[in-house]
């Protein structure tokens, strides 16, 4: 067991044992940052694992890892704050910085550095705590469609204006992602850093609708874009939704993360 998760059940334990009898004193907010959970006297007795619904989103606001993520689960509601400096190395980083490493020019010939560096975002997403499908799908915006575990945020299939995604693909790092002209760090396509470390079937963060986006695997098959529907999921049971949940998939072509529309009812993301 994870120290978050340990960390969480205690906390709940110790919570629910002090608050049994008394609704005026019940929190109704946790708030997780990277390894750490922090319980106020307004927040939440709920840990990260028990769900309340099979579509409470909670059971996973855990797994967001990075110190620079603040998650904060409310009654109807996830509000994360994200830096979106990715965890990883990368050559857009300041060669000042210890996470700055070169391109391995061996691993795409046809790369090319664009002339941004990652800088520190702000950004503030507030999603639904239990997505439900939309009946009038909203087009995923140019920007922050989602946020993955490690603080980096997605970005769709659309490259800026002017620019070929396709073309784009060239400027992006060892690890699949690279800087706006703002400094925002983001990836379009897999996050290959976390799918290595954390598996190709891991959870990998949340679209704005608050559905999960989950790795290129499935129950041992990787996935091909025939396998999901036009908002690029499904739903079924993960490893987190026994009772099952729609949920995205990375795969290996476009529209790669997800198919131009949110499933669900999109929450907001600002800066």
């Amino acid at each position: 067991m994870n120290r978050l998760i340990l960390l969480a059940s205690l906390i709940f334990s110790s919570i629910m044992l002090s608050n049994c009898g008394d609704d005026d004193n019940t929190p109704d907010t946790v708030t997780i940052q990277g390894s750490q959970v922090t319980i106020a006297e307004d927040s939440s007795t709920l840990e990260c694992l028990p769900s309340s619904a099979p579509n409470d989103i909670a059971v996973i606001a855990c797994l967001f890892y990075d110190e620079s993520v603040v998650v904060v689960v409310g009654e109807t509601s996830l509000k994360i704050t994200a830096s979106s400096e990715p965890d990883h190395k990368s050559m857009y980083y300041e060669t000042t910085n210890a996470l700055y490493e070169d391109y391995n020019e061996d691993d795409n010939e046809d790369f090319y550095k664009n002339p941004n560096t990652i800088a520190s975002m702000n950004y503030t997403f507030t999603l639904p705590r239990f997505p439900e499908m939309s009946a009038n799908n909203e087009d995923t915006p140019f920007g922050p469609m989602g946020v993955s575990i490690n603080s980096v945020v997605f970005y769709n299939q659309v490259a800026a204006p002017g620019d070929d995604i396709l073309e784009e693909l060239n400027t992006f790092d060892q690890y699949e992602g690279h800087p706006t002209n703002t400094g925002s760090y983001h990836y379009h396509t897999e996050p290959t850093w976390l799918t290595e470390i954390k598996g190709d079937s891991t959870f990998l963060g949340l679209l704005l609708d608050g559905f999960p986006v989950y790795g290129p695997v499935e129950s041992g098959v990787t996935l091909t874009n025939d396998d999901l529907d036009d908002y690029h999921g499904h739903t079924g049971v993960t490893a987190h939704f026994p009772e099952g949940i729609y949920h995205y998939h990375i795969t290996a072509d476009l529209p790669w993360i997800n198919g131009g529309e949110f499933y669900g009812v999109a929450g907001k993301v600002t800066q």
